[in-house]
């Protein structure tokens, strides 16, 4: 494992625990260059998938995408980190239990929305503004309305 610190190829483990979902394997590496200090997550990876962007283009899934993107929405916010992880990773798992291989952007961001919408209602608001690509003020109203968060967004006017 390539050193985040220095670049030496090698790297020492020096101590490996599962995470605490289960779903990672957590190690703690030193680098014999530099001596510096690291951790790094070993995931079980059950089949590759592809995701179809909306314009036709195809690009590797990247979970770290993922959890930057919920991430975003959740910032400032008073969500627990491991509740995102955990969410991330009941995505993951429901993206390679469906059996495909190329999957649409669509559903994934679809899948991020409805967990994000039982988690937060401001980070789903969030997501969903970049998501459905909302221009205007109005855009926002309507979800709102169509969502039934139209009373949240009145009483904190």
């Amino acid at each position: 494992m390539r050193c985040p610190f220095c670049g030496h190829m090698e790297s020492q483990v020096k101590d490996s625990r599962p995470s605490e979902d289960g779903a990672a394997i957590r190690r703690r590496r030193l680098c014999p260059e530099c001596g510096g200090r690291f951790t790094t997550f070993e995931r079980v990876q059950l089949r590759e998938l592809t995701i179809v962007k909306r314009s036709g283009r195809r690009s590797p899934f990247d979970r770290e995408k993922l959890v930057r993107s919920i991430s975003i929405a959740t910032r400032k916010r008073p969500v627990d980190p491991e509740r995102v992880e955990r969410m991330v990773n009941g995505i993951v798992r429901q993206l390679e239990s469906q059996g495909e291989t190329e999957l649409p952007s669509s559903a994934v961001g679809e899948m991020v929305m409805k967990a994000l919408k039982s988690l937060d209602d401001v980070a789903y608001v969030r997501y969903a503004s970049v998501y459905r690509d909302f221009r205007e003020t109005s855009d926002f109203a309507k979800f709102l309305g169509a969502e039934g968060l139209s009373d949240v967004a009145d009483d904190e006017l």
